[in-house]
């Protein structure tokens, strides 16, 4: 494992990642669920550089999907909550039981979806932040409210996507 910290218009941004080049973590300062720094291996700045690109593509020149390559570590269900996240189209958001209705999941299941959803390791790229309210309001977010509705003012707002 190792690490880099990439500057953002959120604040300082660490990412994680295996050997390969493959993505674990992208967490932001005062995260929750943020592991301990020790966790994440040595840190070396030009790590993960084709992350870092996308994400100063993304917050500064229009990009609005991602393609590097991601290593999502953690139970079945959380697994499946966070792939299903990025299909959550950019500018757009979906409810927590929108969401659990688009997988074929109970109505019920709304509140693992945002258990799953909250302990999502990969902010930004698996963008947790498109997640909202049954009235489309913004409930909690790892990295903050007022992050939240940064990056959703970023993409344009709040639109609601009906599924």
């Amino acid at each position: 494992m190792t690490y880099a910290v990439v500057d953002s218009p959120l604040g300082p941004l660490t990412l994680v990642g295996t050997e390969a080049g493959e993505l674990t973590g992208l967490y932001m300062d005062q995260q929750r669920y943020r592991p301990e720094p020790g966790a994440f291996g040595d840190r070396d700045d030009s790590a993960l550089p084709a992350v870092a690109e996308q994400l100063d593509e993304y917050f500064h020149h229009g990009r609005t999907t991602f393609d590097v390559p991601l290593h999502l570590v953690g139970t079945e269900f959380q697994r499946l909550i966070w792939t299903a996240l990025q299909d959550i189209p950019y500018g757009e958001t979906t409810t927590y039981g929108g969401l659990a209705a688009a997988l074929g999941l109970k109505p019920q299941s709304a509140r693992a979806v945002g258990l799953a959803n909250g302990k999502n390791p990969i902010s930004i790229i698996v963008p947790c932040h498109r997640l909202v309210g049954s009235t489309g309001s913004l409930t909690g977010y790892g990295g903050g409210i007022e992050r939240k509705r940064a990056l959703l003012d970023h993409e344009g707002g709040l639109k609601l996507l009906t599924r």
